[in-house]
């Protein structure tokens, strides 16, 4: 996705019975129009259509701007269909078990064949080679398996998993950065590559601190729950009317926090005068600045505070896309047309280049919405050709 929002022409192959797993993970779905607003499907796709579940939430959320074709990667005919657009194409991303499109002859070795220098990107669990090699990982398996879990919750409670996939979500953007380096290098040497991502790489690398924090020093991490292990104070407190995030991350900011509490004299106090010392003490530290806290409410805090340290009230969901004056100012939300879903809401690409956004090119698919497009005008297939290859079954509905 973050390729397509870059102006890449991308192709999402899914197979024709149900196509990306994520399209069936629901509720919620978008709700289509109805009455004298529902959409009509293309003519010879009504039964098609109808028979689809519901656009999950989840699919739209990580797939805009994207092409969708169904196509049986077994049958002959299907294989050839993947073989002629690798041909045309740049880069090829899977995310299949190693060696499994291999044994389909779709694998590195095989594509490079039809195009030398292609870009073949591969996400598995835990890599391509590796005494776990063959273990599925989805990323909530990788966070557990990885040390993720391990140092997320309270500290008197059993680990929790973190409220979205972040697992996923570093591995795509560490795997787009590959790609997009790989494109570099071939407009240098003209060469291809397979590039090799796995969930758990990704995770160990997205360890930071924590991994230094044992690396060098042999320091076993712990859960911390809202609290930072090396800053203090760097949490969530108690005000009048809910709970503030709060961080003082060093000295000058800490001292700016003591005068609006009323307390300098808490940064002259040796027991807290600097970050080492107040994690050393933070448990005679923190209650008084809980305490202090509670004297006004959220807002009249963050107006006081106004910036010059890190503050913010927790906001929900709605809060961040329906409250934040920020999400509006940025336009953190978009609106497009979707073919079955009618005007949906979607996250905005989260980048910027110069004064604009890039720009969303298309709705998520439909599955297969644009198999006979893709065919006939990357492959001059005929409208003829599309139906036989249909009725083969080498393509979906």
């Amino acid at each position: 996705m973050l390729l397509a929002d870059l102006g890449a022409d991308v192709i999402k192959v899914e197979h024709p019975k149900g196509g990306d797993d994520t399209r069936a993970w629901l509720p919620p779905f978008a709700q289509p129009p109805t009455g004298k607003d529902a959409l009509k499907p293309p003519v010879g796709k009504e039964d098609y259509w109808a028979s689809l579940p519901p656009e999950s939430a989840y699919f739209l959320s990580v797939n805009r701007s994207k092409r969708s074709i169904t196509v049986d990667l077994k049958s002959p005919a299907g294989k050839k269909i993947i073989y002629d657009l690798v041909a045309k194409a740049d880069v090829v991303v899977e995310n299949y078990l190693p060696g499994k499109l291999a044994s389909m002859g779709l694998g590195y070795e095989d594509l490079k064949k039809v195009k030398p220098d292609i870009i073949y990107a591969s996400l598995t669990g835990y890599g391509q080679t590796g005494s776990y090699r063959d273990k599925a990982g989805y990323d909530v398996i990788i966070a557990a398996d990885a040390g993720l879990m391990h140092i997320t919750g309270e500290a008197d409670r059993p680990p929790v998993k973190i409220g979205v996939a972040m697992t996923d979500l570093t591995t795509g953007l560490y795997v787009h950065g590959a790609i997009m380096a790989a494109l570099l290098g071939r407009a240098q040497t003209g060469k291809g590559v397979h590039i090799d991502a796995s969930l758990f790489e990704s995770q160990i690398a997205s360890l930071a601190n924590i991994a230094s924090n044992y690396l060098i020093a042999g320091q076993e991490a712990g859960r911390h729950g809202d609290k930072h292990p090396s800053i203090v104070p760097y949490q969530t407190f108690q005000a009048k009317d809910g709970r503030i995030m709060l961080g003082a991350g060093n000295d000058g900011q800490f001292k700016f926090l003591c005068k609006l509490l009323d307390r300098p004299d808490l940064s002259s106090d040796v027991k807290y005068a600097t970050n080492a010392a107040r994690v050393a003490h933070r448990d005679t530290l923190i209650p008084l600045i809980d305490e202090l806290l509670q004297k006004k409410t959220v807002q009249e805090w963050c107006d006081l505070i106004n910036g010059k340290i890190p503050a913010a009230p927790i906001r929900n969901i709605k809060g961040t896309f329906d409250e934040h004056p920020q999400s509006k100012d940025r336009k953190v939300v978009a609106e497009v047309e979707h073919p079955r879903a009618g005007k949906i809401k979607i996250v905005a690409p989260a980048v910027r280049y110069g004064e604009g956004k890039m720009k969303i090119t298309r709705p998520p698919p439909v599955l297969g919405q644009h198999t006979d497009e893709v065919l006939m005008e990357e492959l001059g297939l005929s409208q003829g050709e599309v139906e036989e290859l249909r009725k083969s079954g080498a393509i979906g509905q």
